[in-house]
Order: C-alpha cells, then sequence, then structure tokens
C-alpha cells in the first residue's frame, strides 16, 4: 500500500501537468487558427472593397444611362420616327443591363431587385408612351411624351434605384 501511494505522489501531479498542456495547447491552436482566418479575411476584404466600389460605380452609371432623361438625349435623331427612336432607346438599354449584369454578384440581393426594376419600369414607360403616339410620328413627339410621363411620376425608378445604392454604399463604412 506504501508502494501505491509513492506511485500516486508522482503521477497525479504528472497527469494534472498533462491535462493542463493539452488544454493549453489546444486554446493555443484555436487562437492561431482564429487569428489565421481573421487575417485571411482582412486580405480578402483589401482585395474585395476596391472591386466592389467598382461594382457601385458601374451600376450608377447604368443608371444614369438607362435614366429616360439621358437616353433620350443620347440617342434621338432628328431623323429617326417615333417607332424608330422606341426601338433604339429599348436597345441601348438592354446593351446597357447585359453590359452590368456581372455586377450584380457585388451588390445585395434586394438592391439588385430594385435596379432590375428600375430598367423593366424604364421599358414600361417607353413603351407605354410610345402606344400613345403614331409609330411614323416624328422622334420628338415620343421624346415629350416620355419625358411628360416621367413627370407625373413621384419620383423616377432609376431615382429610386440610385438612393437604394447609395444607402447600400454607407453601409460599408
Amino acid at each position: 500500500m506504501n508502494e501505491f501511494t509513492e506511485i500516486l505522489k508522482y503521477t497525479i501531479p504528472a497527469i494534472i501537468v498533462l491535462i493542463t498542456s493539452v488544454i493549453l495547447i489546444k486554446q493555443m491552436i484555436r487562437n492561431d487558427q482564429s487569428r489565421r482566418n481573421y487575417e485571411i479575411a482582412l486580405g480578402n476584404q483589401k482585395i474585395i472593397t476596391p472591386v466592389r466600389l467598382q461594382a457601385y460605380e458601374r451600376i450608377t452609371l447604368l443608371l444614369e444611362r438607362i435614366s429616360p432623361e439621358s437616353l433620350i438625349m443620347r440617342v434621338n435623331k432628328p431623323e429617326y420616327t417615333a417607332k424608330q427612336l422606341q426601338v433604339d432607346l429599348l436597345n441601348t438599354i438592354r446593351s446597357e443591363y447585359d453590359h452590368n449584369v456581372s455586377q450584380q454578384i457585388y451588390i445585395s440581393s434586394q438592391v439588385w431587385e430594385i435596379i432590375k426594376n428600375a430598367r423593366t419600369n424604364t421599358v414600361q414607360l417607353i413603351n407605354s408612351s410610345a402606344s400613345k403616339v403614331k409609330p411614323n410620328a416624328p422622334a420628338f413627339n415620343l421624346s415629350k411624351i416620355i419625358l411628360e410621363d416621367l413627370m407625373l411620376q413621384d419620383k423616377s425608378p432609376v431615382s429610386m434605384a440610385l438612393e437604394e445604392l447609395k444607402n447600400e454604399v454607407k453601409k460599408l463604412y
């Protein structure tokens, strides 16, 4: 029995030291892994943030370019008929949207939906305005009706989308 007590005097402290060492090593490994994950996330953030900001800039440019006021100024030609202007406006919107569709991965789903709605509402505005004009009428008539219909709206779809986009950018900072 005396020998057993002697063995316990040496093994119990050794077991306690072993358990303490294992716990401390596990904690150190966890902390080190956590630090590495943080450094990776920080590195990714340094890469992603500028790309996201560029995406916001491109989406802003898209919205500005598909706004009816801007579209009419860019696309309208004196020799166009109303139908030609309508087709050209719609093609320009489609082209601008298709060119920037990949930017959706950098912005929230909610804001992307608002941008898609702005595009759809702008197309609807152009089509509904075009239905009020004879296809062979001068393009000026269609331009005038589009702008009048736009002024009847409380807020243009493009300006609402721009506001949401700006709010999302503000959340980054």
